[in-house]
């Protein structure tokens, strides 16, 4: 899920961001076509911003166009979620790593802060709920001070959450929520106590039984309900 957005300057910047968020929100499901005429109304703009901004978000693998200006959101492939997966697997670990030898106070204090009232996610997860999870995820990633890492891994989360709205569609158990939180408690403690080796194996744990990875399999056996 986006992150609260900034002001908007332009209209192209207001429609690229309310039609990202409906496609990451899932209220625009993966392959749905989009009537540019209709979801203009819709937004309340003009066809003009809205094909600017589905030109941005075709950019980001978001939405498909044709040379007829057919647009449709991008469907999930098993192949992207194994992709997505891979690469989490071995960059989160590192930024978990780096975040416990490199921590600030303002660091460990926006993590703190991110955790409080932290929930698990559920079928049912509310738009609150989603925000709240990158928030603490993007907390970890901050704290790394690592430039490139952060933008690599910011830069993949919206990609990830289509992933793990897919994941969802098979309800946690009560033991796999759990689970998911006392995972996340346990990074920030590696992290604050300096502990890089036990917070990069929390987080390789984190990642191996995560919604995308749920997502990568469930899309890999097409037959699954």
């Amino acid at each position: 899920m986006t992150q609260p957005a900034e002001p908007h300057s332009t209209k192209s910047d207001f429609a690229y961001d309310r039609v990202r968020e409906l496609i990451l929100s899932g209220d625009l499901e993966p392959g749905a076509v989009l009537n540019q005429a209709l979801l203009a109304k819709q937004i309340g703009i003009s066809t003009t911003p809205l094909r600017e901004a589905l030109r941005r978000l075709r950019q980001q693998g978001l939405v498909e166009l044709d040379a007829h200006r057919d647009a449709r959101v991008t469907s999930l492939n098993a192949e992207e979620a194994r992709d997505l997966l891979e690469v989490r697997r071995s960059l989160d670990p590192m930024a978990a790593q780096l975040a416990a030898e490199r921590r600030a106070k303002q660091d460990i204090a926006e993590m703190r802060a991110s955790l409080e009232g932290l929930e698990s996610l559920a079928g049912n997860a509310t738009v609150a709920q989603l925000i709240a999870h990158r928030r603490f995820h993007t907390a970890i990633y901050r704290a790394s001070h690592n430039t490139m890492l952060i933008q690599m891994l910011d830069g993949l989360w919206d990609t990830a959450d289509r992933y793990r709205r897919h994941g969802l569609k098979v309800e946690p158990s009560e033991e796999e929520r759990a689970l998911k939180a006392h995972e996340h408690t346990l990074l920030f403690q590696a992290i604050v106590e300096g502990d890089g080796e036990t917070a990069a194996d929390v987080m390789r744990a984190h990642i191996r039984t995560s919604l995308g990875a749920k997502a990568a399999w469930r899309l890999s056996k097409p037959d699954t309900p």
